[in-house]
């Protein structure tokens, strides 16, 4: 079994491989049952969450040959306390035959990556072909893999960063301009919500910060935040002006806020989810229909994703000639 570490995740992928990886993905589907969550309480301080992403390939399908895979992340809020990060995680990837151990990947890296490259493949069918503005809400470890996947599928010309602390909107913006891409920091929201061809959300923000009465007719809204019923990253009026897609309908409808809320309160009704990622892969449903249409992507995530970001690791790693570090 090989230990693949963040570099080696880094080394091995690239957007434009990705995002097609990952809309194969869709296309062929996987087996996903529900994932799990488990709460750890401890005697003080607040309790933990241990989350499992099991995803396989779908053998029943005439598949011969194939992977099981499954995330186990930790979310642990007192770990700020101690200096460690709040969200911890391994993907560990096995032959679907035998079950063998093949890999275990770094979970948080492989996360940010197919997360952003989620958020791309939906802004190839939803946002504009010549979108050239790019609004990146939040500077948090997934925003700068966000304004990469976005710049990858769209010709972006200029990238504008949001933050509530100024100071890490600036020193994203000053890594991405390392790259080549020309990014700054801005302090007026609203207006570079009204600036702005594709917004891009990864916040954890409890009430709305994308507003819809600013939003100009033919932008893409990609929010890839607020993962839990309680949050919220768009308001009523960017859903009712919207044409609103999700990464899975069942998913969404039940762990987004910016899908479950409206959906409680009759703003959205389930039928006005125009599509997911499934149907838009496999030609089901279509994408943007026109150049001024308002699009909106919400996405939690899907253990499809981690499956196949592994599995894309792992055989680029054996490709390679690269044998990680080797385990067990």
């Amino acid at each position: 079994m090989l230990n693949i570490s963040p570099n080696d995740v880094d080394d091995c992928l690239d957007f434009p491989f990705l995002v097609e990886t990952l809309r194969q993905a869709f296309r062929e589907g996987a087996v996903q049952p529900v994932r799990h969550h488990h709460q750890v309480d401890y005697p003080e301080g607040n309790p933990a969450t241990l989350l499992l992403m099991p995803a396989w390939t779908d053998f029943a399908s005439g598949e011969r040959d194939g992977h099981i895979g499954v995330k186990i992340v930790t979310v642990s809020p007192d770990n700020n306390t101690l200096g460690k990060p709040a969200v911890m995680g391994v993907y560990l990837l096995l032959d679907g035959r035998t079950g063998e151990p093949k890999a275990l990947i770094d979970g948080p890296r492989l996360t940010l990556w197919r997360t952003a490259a989620a958020s791309a493949l939906a802004a190839k069918w939803l946002a504009r072909e010549d979108a050239e503005k790019l609004l990146v809400i939040g500077a948090g470890a997934l925003a700068p893999f966000l304004a990469r996947a976005h710049a990858s599928v769209r010709p972006i010309k200029e990238i504008r960063i949001w933050n509530r602390t100024r100071a890490n909107a600036e020193k994203m913006a000053a890594t991405l301009r390392g790259e080549g891409l020309d990014a700054g920091a801005v302090d007026d929201l609203d207006a570079a919500l009204g600036w702005a061809d594709i917004v891009s959300s990864a916040t954890i923000s409890p009430e709305p910060l994308v507003k819809g009465a600013l939003l100009r007719p033919g932008t893409h809204v990609d929010l890839v935040g607020a993962f839990t019923p309680a949050l919220r990253e768009s308001d009523d009026e960017a859903v009712r002006r919207a044409r609103v897609y999700v990464d899975t309908r069942a998913g969404a409808s039940k762990e987004a806020g910016d899908i479950v809320q409206p959906l409680k309160s009759g703003v959205l009704q389930p039928g006005d989810i125009v599509a997911d990622l499934f149907e838009l892969a496999r030609g089901e449903k279509q994408g943007r229909q026109d150049s001024e249409d308002i699009t909106l992507f919400k996405s939690v995530g899907a253990a499809l994703e981690d499956l196949a970001a592994g599995i894309a690791v792992y055989r680029r790693m054996r490709e390679k000639g690269t044998e990680g570090t080797p385990s067990g």
